[in-house]
This record gives structure tokens, sequence and C-alpha cells, in this order.
């Protein structure tokens, strides 16, 4: 259950991450209503998966995961540029979430 938990806040980032982008600076009102109180849950779900993870797995992971959702949905959704060395990091990311969950069990 942790890392579902885990997992859920990670995908919270994605979505105040590309909310708060799209409120630009706070200037657009559904945008930052959106992004707000999203980043208070997460951090909320976070807190949750802690009572059971370490909070060096657990961090890294919750980052981890929402930078590579945050990064994919900036190249698919928003036009951001890809490259060949931009998507090799991203899937470094990947495989060090991967490596951590595989660690922590």
């Amino acid at each position: 259950m942790p890392w579902i938990l885990l997992v859920v806040a990670a995908l919270m980032e994605l979505v105040w991450a590309t909310a708060l982008k799209q409120s630009e600076g706070f200037t657009r009102l559904w945008p930052t209503v959106i992004g707000v109180p999203v980043c208070l849950l997460s951090v909320v779900v976070l807190t949750l998966a802690l009572r059971d993870l370490p909070v060096g797995t657990a961090y890294a992971v919750w980052v981890g995961l929402g930078s590579l959702g945050v990064a994919v949905t900036g190249i698919v959704a928003l036009g951001e540029s890809v490259s060949p060395q931009r998507l090799t990091c991203l899937g470094l990311i990947l495989i060090g979430v991967i490596g951590l969950k595989a660690i922590e069990g």
C-alpha cells in the first residue's frame, strides 16, 4: 500500500506542476485553483507513504516519477524539445526509480 500511495503522490505532482505552468505565474485562475490544492494533497499522500517507507527512498521516487511525468507531459502535450540526450537522462531517472523499488521491495 505505501508504494501505491507514493505513485499516486507522484501522479499528483505531474498534475500540479503542469497546472502551475499553465497558471502563468498565478495570473490565470483555474490552473492556479487546480495546482495549489493538488500540490498540498500530493505532499499529504507522500507523508502517508512515509509512514512505511524510508524517507530517502520515498522522496527520491516521488521526485523522480514526478519529474519524469512532467517532462514527458511537456514533450507530448506542450511541445517541449526532445533529444536523444534528454530521453537518455529521463531513462536514467526511470532506471533509478526501478532500482530503488527493487532494493526496498
